[in-house]
């Protein structure tokens, strides 16, 4: 995890987001479906802005998860992502210690910035969002510190900004380095997707009613 503080934190990310955090998450699974498939891998990195409106990524979470009990395991999907789901040195947690882990990580990075709530940030965030509900429900967490349902999907992002939805070329068009051969990791893409989103943050103005 990495250990860095808001040290230079300025209250108008909650302003700016109507007092909710943009948190990048990405999720790697066992399959497309979320109330079937196993949710494998979560990494989540938390967005803030400096004195003079520049957004940044600034800190991350990430967990190897264990499959949840008769979870399904498409051997497609676990092809594309190369994770073996039982091996020993993934160090894998339950769903609920991530869950339990993740929302303190996320309650106290909203106190830190004043920030109400969170919000999901993602490429595709549907997916993200829709597995990170389905872990909930299997494990009867009630209370999350994210937007239930509304997300910000770098996926559209991408398609307004750039003309393109699929990350790498997106990112491709930003000038934003990247390694291909990396993907498929949640720590990466989470970490490609919140550059991406900053820099897309960065080159548009602040609203008018607000001033960075």
């Amino acid at each position: 995890m990495n250990q860095q503080r808001y040290n230079n934190y300025n209250p108008k990310i909650a302003e700016r987001f109507r007092g909710f955090l943009p948190v990048v998450i990405d999720v790697e699974t066992g399959g497309l479906e979320p109330k079937t498939d196993a949710l494998l891998e979560l990494a989540a990195i938390t967005i803030d802005c400096d004195q003079e409106g520049i957004f940044r990524p600034v800190d991350s979470i990430h967990f190897h998860i264990e499959p949840f009990k008769n979870a399904n395991l498409d051997p497609k999907s676990l092809q594309i992502t190369g994770i073996d789901p039982f091996h020993p040195f993934r160090f894998a947690v339950s769903e609920k210690d991530m869950l339990d882990r993740l929302f303190e990580f996320l309650k106290k990075a909203q106190r830190q910035t004043n920030c109400s709530r969170s919000i999901l940030v993602g490429h595709n965030s549907w997916f993200d969002l829709s597995f990170l509900n389905a872990a909930m429900v299997r494990n009867n967490v009630q209370k999350s510190p994210f937007h239930k349902f509304t997300s910000i999907d770098t996926s559209t992002i991408g398609m307004m900004m750039v003309g393109h939805t699929v990350l790498a070329e997106a990112l491709k068009r930003a000038n934003i380095d990247f390694d291909s051969g990396s993907f498929h990791s949640a720590l990466y893409d989470a970490t490609k997707t919140a550059e991406f989103f900053c820099k897309s943050l960065n080159s548009l103005p602040w609203p008018t009613h607000q001033s960075p």
